[in-house]
């Protein structure tokens, strides 16, 4: 079964080798036939701490590697502001 892959940005790095990303999605509301913006956040495995908050970035689904982790960091699209 393929991995799921989803692509946010950077909210969050205070955690030690995680990153909390934020993933938007859009969608038709089936009754009010309008435009929905939804976000979530995903905690995401981020093993050399590279993220910096801001950046978009792609996560993938993998097995779980902690309470709360289920995707990890693959690559890094564009850098924005690292305070």
């Amino acid at each position: 079964m393929p991995r799921r892959v989803m692509e946010g940005v950077v909210v969050s790095v205070k955690q030690d080798k995680t990153a909390v990303v934020r993933v938007s999605r859009t969608f038709l509301h089936p009754l009010l036939k309008k435009i929905v913006r939804r976000t979530k956040n995903y905690h995401a495995h981020d093993e050399h701490n590279a993220a910096a908050e801001g950046q978009t970035v792609s996560i993938i689904e993998c097995a779980p590697r902690s309470k709360l982790k289920r995707w990890e960091l693959t690559n890094t699209t564009n850098k924005g502001d690292a305070a």
